[in-house]
């Protein structure tokens, strides 16, 4: 099977919390023999808009390439005013047209897929993150299984703190080693049910 992540950071360059986190997990799910590619968002030209196909120069439709053809599907953000990124708000955006697809009458594209969230910060915020991209996984037919997400909530993930690398690797692997074992089961459990069902 197959996941991807789409990494909301702001960060072209320099360390991204959120990354390293996705890093983190990446590593969960390979353990398990699950093929996972991470998506940094920022590093492409996603036009905005939403339609699959913004015209020329847009990136859009190779990405949505790679998550029609992924099992499971991630979207990773740090935290901005209490909710995600404008780079996880493009995704949601640019997804609407396969929304537009299901008022229409036709099934889901996105039908049997299993969704999780990963979020970084250094405030409150990541409930109001999974709320709204849980309700867009929903709406689209994505499957959000229980306890499929996963916050690190730190104050060393402020904007004006530095943590490096190998500090956050630290946090991440004594604190959230475990939740990060079981999402990775989660994902992964309900993904094999939905291509049972969906075979």
């Amino acid at each position: 099977m197959k996941a991807i992540i789409l990494l909301g950071t702001l960060k072209k360059t320099g360390l991204s919390n959120t990354e390293v986190l996705c890093e983190f997990f990446q590593k969960h799910l390979e353990v398990q023999n699950i093929e996972c590619s991470i998506l940094k968002l920022v590093e492409h030209s996603i036009l905005p808009g939403t339609y699959n196909d913004m015209g020329e120069g847009d990136d859009w439709p190779h990405i949505l390439e790679q998550i029609l053809a992924s099992d499971i599907l991630l979207l990773a953000s740090p935290i901005w005013w209490n909710n995600h990124s404008s780079e996880t708000q493009r995704v949601i955006e640019r997804l609407d047209e396969l929304h537009d697809e299901i008022l229409e009458g036709k099934e889901s594209r996105l039908l049997g897929k299993v969704g999780g969230v990963l979020v970084t910060g250094d405030s409150d915020g990541a409930q109001t993150i999974i709320a709204n991209v849980g309700n867009f996984f929903n709406a689209v037919g994505i499957t959000l299984p229980p306890f499929a997400t996963l916050t690190v909530l730190w104050d060393r993930q402020a904007k004006d703190k530095k943590p490096t690398k190998q500090e956050l690797l630290a946090k991440y692997e004594k604190e959230y080693k475990a939740t990060a074992e079981k999402m990775a089961t989660q994902l992964i459990t309900y993904a094999q049910l939905k291509k049972k069902v969906t075979a």
